[in-house]
C-alpha cells in the first residue's frame, strides 16, 4: 500500500498537469483565433495545414523579399500587362456536337480519355442544370478547367513581383478564425502569411472577393487576437462595386494600427489573364474559328481572341441572362466568367481598331465596350452587336461607295436605296435611321416643350401662325479623330452633326399648301432650327441609344475605307473582297430577314400624307409636320491625330490594343471601359472541322455559303502567335494628296473628306397648318 499510493498521488499529477498545459493551449488558440477544443461536445475539427514557402511552392528563385504598400494601392499604368495560364478546356472550344453525337456518348464520361471530346458530351449529358451544349462549354466546363491554374498563376506572379520570398513568407497556410460574437469558427486558408511582419496577403485574380471567404475574414477583423496583424487584398482587377464595400466593411470592423493606419489595404494590381490551349494543340481540330471581322469560313479557318469569346458568351435577351446568373450564382460559379456573364454593356460596342496582325499573318481588331456593375442590367445581346459590326465592315469592302445612300422621299418611292446595299443590314441600318430621325425632329419641335415654343415663336409668321419652307435634314459627321501608324488605325472619335438645306416636294401632306415665305424669311427659319431644334437631336443623334447601331456601322467605315486605301498591304482574303459587288455572305440577319426599303417608305409615306404629329398652337389650330431626307455614305474622309497629341493624349492606347487582341483589357484612357478584340488568322488542323451552322437566308432566299457562326460554334480563344501588335510599314500616299504625319514621320494616305460628308439619317422638313375643325357649327 506504501507503494501504491505515490503512484496514484503521481499519477493524478501528470493528468492535472496534463489538463493544465492543455488549458493553457486551449487559451493561446483562442487568443489567435483557433477554437476552444470541447472533445466531450463537438466532434474534432480537421487539422490546420501548415503550408509552404511561397517562393518554394511556386519555384520562384534569387527574388529579394519586397515590402507591402502601406496603405491602399495602385499599380502605375506604366506596369499594366498581362499573364499566361494554361487552360486544358480551350482545346476543345469549338466543340459543335450533333445530337446523335451527343446520345452516342452517354453519361459516362470516365470511359472516355481527356483528349476526347466525347468526354465532354458525356459529361454534358450527366449534368442537369444546362439544356445548351454552346452555353454549357463556355460558361461552365471552360472557364472551370482553367480556373485553378488562372488562381494559380496570377498568385505565382505577385509572389514575384511583390517579393513575397524567404522563409518568413508562407503560402497557403490555415488557420481557425473564431467569431468573438458568435463564437463560429471558420477554416481559413491564407493566400500567403508572414508571422515576422505580421501580414496576410489574399490574392484574387478577379476583381472581387469570394464570398465563402467572408465570414472567416469578418471573424478575423472582429478578433483581439490577430490585432497585430495587417491584411492586404490584391485584386488583378478593377475591384466591383460589392469588393469596395466588403473592403471599406472590414477597414471599419478591423481599425488602425498603432500609427493610425487602416489593418485593411486593398491593392488594384491591374494584370489582365490570358488562357491558352495546351501546347501543341493551338491548331487542333476541335478549336474555335469566328467569322467576326475575318473572311474566313468560321469552321476551319477564322478570327480568335478575346472578342469572338465574350461576345459568344453573352445571352441574345435579358431573359436568357437572367436565367443563366441565377443558374451560375447557385452553383457558385458567376465568378469564373470574364468579368462576370453580364458585365459588359453591348449596347455600347463599337470596333476600335483594326491593323496588320503579327508576322503579316490576318489583321488585329478591337472593340470598346462599357462595364456595368450591375451584371442582370446589361450583357446581352453581344453577338447582335458583333455580327453588325463585322458584316457592316465586309459590306462598306464589297460594295462600290457610290451605292452607300438611302433616301425617303415621298415623290420617289423607286429610290429608296440601292438594291444589294438594301439586302444588308448595314443599309437597314441607315435607312431606319433616316425614319427615326424625322421622329425625333417632331418630338423636339412640339410647343409644349420649353424649346420647342421657343421656336415656334422664332419662326416667321402667316396670320399668327408660324411657318416656313421645306428644308432637308441631314446627318454628317464631325471631323473624325483617328490615329494611322505601325500598320493599322486607331479610331478615336467619330462625332456626328446635323445639317439643312432647302427642299420641296410635290406630294402633298394634309392640310394644302405651305407658307409662301421670302429668301429672308427662309434664311430665317433656318437660323431659328439651328439654334433651338438641331442641338437637341444631334445630342440624341450622339448620345441616343436608338442611334447606336447608325455609330456603330459608321465607325465599321471608317475602318473599311482604311483597309480598301490600304489595299495593297492587306492579307490577299480581304483584296479579293473590295469592290467585289458580293454581299451574299453579309446579308440581312433574323429576325430583319424579310426587311425590305419599301415597307420603310411605306410607313414614312403614310405619315407624310396622313400626318403623325399633330401641335396644338394658342388660337385653336393644329399643326402638322412631316419631313423629307436621305442618306449618303458615299464618301468617308478622316483627319489623322498628329503624333504628339496621340502620345500626349493616347499613350497607352497601342499597348492596350495589344492586350485586347488576346484577352480583356481595361482602357486606361476611358474610364469604365474594356477593350477586347482578336486577330483574323486563326485555322484548325487535322481531323474533322466543326460542322457549318445553318445560314440565314436573305430575303431572295439566296443562300449564305459561309455565314458567321451561331452562339454554339463561336467560342475563339486566343493562339500564342497573335499576342502583340503589330508592326508594318505605312500605307501608299492618298491619290488626292492630302497627307498627313504617322508615327513614323512617313505619308499615310487619309480618308479624304469626313467633315463634308453627309453619313447619316437625312430629313427635310416640310411645314404646313390647316385650321381645327369648328365642332360647334
Amino acid at each position: 500500500m506504501f507503494h501504491v499510493k505515490p503512484r496514484i498521488r503521481a499519477r493524478s499529477w501528470r493528468t492535472a498537469g496534463r489538463g493544465v498545459i492543455a488549458l493553457a493551449c486551449a487559451t493561446v488558440m483562442a487568443v489567435i483565433g483557433l477554437p476552444k477544443l470541447d472533445t466531450a461536445e463537438a466532434a474534432p475539427l480537421p487539422r490546420p495545414k501548415p503550408g509552404k514557402r511561397c517562393d518554394e511552392m511556386y519555384k520562384i528563385k534569387d527574388v529579394p523579399t519586397g515590402r507591402l504598400p502601406q496603405g491602399d494601392a495602385s499599380r502605375a499604368v506604366d506596369r499594366w500587362d498581362t499573364y499566361d495560364y494554361v487552360n486544358p478546356g480551350l482545346q476543345f472550344d469549338g466543340l459543335n456536337p450533333t445530337q446523335a453525337d451527343l446520345d452516342a456518348a452517354g453519361t459516362d464520361y470516365k470511359q472516355y480519355g481527356h483528349d476526347d471530346p466525347r468526354r465532354i458530351y458525356a459529361r454534358f449529358n450527366a449534368q442537369k442544370r444546362w439544356k445548351n451544349f454552346s452555353d454549357y462549354l463556355s460558361k461552365v466546363y471552360i472557364p472551370n478547367q482553367g480556373f485553378d491554374a488562372r488562381g494559380k498563376a496570377f498568385m505565382a506572379k505577385v509572389v514575384k513581383e511583390m517579393g513575397l520570398t524567404g522563409p518568413d513568407w508562407i503560402c497557403e497556410k490555415e488557420f481557425y478564425f473564431t467569431d468573438p460574437d458568435t463564437g463560429e469558427r471558420h477554416l481559413r486558408r491564407l493566400d500567403a502569411y508572414n508571422k515576422r511582419t505580421r501580414e496576410i496577403v489574399e490574392v484574387k485574380s478577379n476583381g472581387s472577393p469570394d464570398g465563402r471567404e467572408k465570414p472567416a475574414d469578418r471573424a478575423w477583423a472582429k478578433n483581439s487576437g490577430w490585432r497585430s496583424y495587417k491584411y492586404t487584398y490584391v485584386f488583378a482587377e478593377k475591384q466591383t462595386s460589392d469588393a469596395k464595400k466588403f473592403m471599406a466593411e472590414l477597414k471599419q470592423t478591423a481599425g488602425k494600427d498603432t500609427l493610425g493606419r487602416d489593418r485593411v489595404r486593398s491593392y488594384d494590381y491591374q494584370s489582365h489573364h490570358r488562357g491558352v490551349p495546351p501546347k501543341g494543340t493551338e491548331n487542333g481540330p476541335y478549336r474555335a474559328n469566328s467569322t467576326t471581322m475575318s473572311p474566313g469560313n468560321g469552321t476551319s479557318t477564322g478570327s480568335r481572341g478575346s472578342g469572338n469569346q465574350v461576345i459568344r458568351q453573352s445571352p441574345p435577351n435579358p431573359q436568357t441572362l437572367k436565367e443563366q446568373l441565377d443558374r451560375l450564382g447557385r452553383t457558385g460559379q458567376r465568378s469564373l466568367m470574364n468579368r462576370g456573364l453580364g458585365g459588359i454593356d453591348f449596347t455600347t460596342l463599337d470596333l476600335r481598331y483594326i491593323g496588320k496582325g503579327k508576322g503579316g499573318k490576318g489583321l488585329d481588331y478591337a472593340f470598346s465596350a462599357k462595364t456595368v456593375e450591375d451584371e442582370y442590367a446589361a450583357g446581352w445581346g453581344g453577338q447582335e452587336k458583333g455580327n453588325l459590326i463585322s458584316d457592316a465592315f465586309f459590306t462598306w469592302l464589297a460594295l462600290d461607295p457610290s451605292t452607300f445612300w438611302v433616301n425617303l422621299n415621298p415623290d420617289e418611292p423607286d429610290r429608296i436605296i440601292d438594291a444589294k446595299f438594301g439586302s444588308t443590314d448595314a443599309g437597314r441600318v441607315l435607312l431606319e435611321a433616316d425614319l427615326e430621325l424625322k421622329h425625333d425632329i417632331f418630338k423636339a419641335m412640339d410647343p409644349k416643350t420649353d424649346a420647342g415654343r421657343d421656336f415656334m415663336n422664332a419662326l416667321p409668321q402667316r396670320n399668327g401662325f408660324p411657318c416656313w419652307a421645306g428644308f432637308r435634314y441631314w446627318i454628317e459627321p464631325e471631323t473624325a479623330v483617328v490615329r494611322e501608324e505601325n500598320g493599322g488605325i486607331h479610331i478615336l472619335d467619330t462625332p456626328l452633326k446635323l445639317s439643312t438645306v432647302p427642299q420641296e416636294t410635290t406630294t402633298q401632306p394634309p392640310g394644302g399648301e405651305g407658307c409662301d415665305l421670302s429668301e429672308a424669311e427662309k434664311q430665317q427659319s433656318d437660323r431659328v432650327l439651328d439654334r433651338y431644334i438641331t442641338p437637341l437631336v444631334e445630342k440624341k443623334v450622339n448620345d441616343g441609344d436608338y442611334y447606336a447601331d447608325l455609330r456603330r456601322v459608321y465607325t465599321a467605315r471608317v475602318a473599311a475605307e482604311w483597309v480598301r486605301q490600304n489595299a495593297a498591304d492587306m492579307p490577299a482574303e480581304y483584296r479579293t473582297i473590295i469592290n467585289s459587288n458580293d454581299v451574299s455572305r453579309w446579308p440581312l440577319r433574323a429576325p430583319h430577314q424579310d426587311w425590305t426599303g419599301k415597307q420603310v417608305w411605306d410607313r414614312y409615306y403614310k405619315a407624310f400624307t396622313e400626318g403623325t404629329f399633330k401641335y396644338e398652337w394658342s388660337n385653336g389650330e393644329d399643326v402638322y409636320v412631316y419631313t423629307v431626307g436621305g442618306v449618303d455614305f458615299s464618301k468617308q474622309p478622316k483627319r489623322n491625330m498628329s503624333e504628339l497629341r496621340f502620345r500626349t493624349e493616347q499613350r497607352y492606347k497601342p499597348r492596350t490594343v495589344g492586350f485586347a487582341v488576346d484577352t480583356l483589357a481595361d482602357d486606361p484612357h476611358k474610364e469604365g471601359y474594356l477593350m477586347f478584340g482578336g486577330n483574323s488568322a486563326g485555322r484548325s488542323e487535322g481531323g474533322a472541322p466543326t460542322p457549318t451552322p445553318t445560314p440565314t437566308p436573305t430575303p431572295s432566299g439566296t443562300e449564305r455559303p459561309n455565314p458567321t457562326p451561331t452562339p454554339s460554334t463561336s467560342a475563339p480563344e486566343p493562339s500564342p502567335s497573335t499576342s502583340s501588335p503589330a508592326i508594318a510599314a505605312p500605307g501608299p500616299e492618298d491619290p488626292d494628296g492630302d497627307l498627313a504625319d504617322t508615327g513614323s514621320n512617313t505619308p499615310v494616305g487619309l480618308l479624304t473628306g469626313i467633315a463634308a460628308a453627309a453619313v447619316a439619317a437625312g430629313a427635310g422638313l416640310v411645314w404646313w397648318r390647316r385650321r381645327k375643325a369648328n365642332t360647334d357649327g
